[in-house]
């Protein structure tokens, strides 16, 4: 379902590069951890943890302690102001790279979707020249088919017929 509430958008940027390396179902079901130690997703709040509130998520076993991810989520809530302080919101700035509508895919087999595409291209080079993190192509694919910028579900799918006709 398209996504267009920056705080969802965030959650989901975050979500997404948690999970590089391991499995959907890892983070899925660290999901409601992830919000109770990210402030509820809040960019704001998340861009003021210092290095006390690091050190208290990497003892966290409720969400991924990987330094790395971490500190991205946090230096990622700082580039994710930025972006809305430029472009009036989250939404605004990256619903531009499918030029502000999901796009349609007619995949008939799983096999026929790609784990990048010219678009997420384009978005993970411009979010890591604003200096975001853990925002490969293939993250960035990710990220937008799960906040509706894309719709991968294969032609057969209940959902792909549902969201069609929306």
């Amino acid at each position: 379902m398209p996504v267009h509430d920056d705080r969802v958008l965030f959650e989901f940027l975050t979500l997404e590069g948690a999970q590089a390396g391991l499995s959907w179902s890892t983070i899925l079901n660290k999901r409601q951890n992830y919000r109770r130690a990210f402030a509820d997703f809040d960019p704001a709040r998340v861009a003021r943890f210092n290095a006390a509130h690091v050190k208290r998520l990497l003892d966290d076993p409720g969400i991924v302690r990987n330094r790395l991810k971490v500190n991205s989520t946090v230096s990622n809530a700082r580039a994710f102001l930025a972006v809305q302080d430029e472009f009036g919101s989250f939404d605004h700035y990256v619903w531009r790279f499918v030029d502000g509508r999901p796009r349609i895919n007619k995949w008939k087999s799983l096999s026929q979707i790609m784990p990048r595409t010219a678009q997420s291209d384009a978005l993970s080079k411009d979010l890591l020249q604003r200096n975001f993190r853990f925002v490969g192509s293939t993250i960035c694919y990710a990220f937008m088919q799960a906040v509706g910028m894309v719709n991968d579900h294969v032609t057969s799918c209940f959902r792909y017929k549902e969201l069609v006709a929306d």
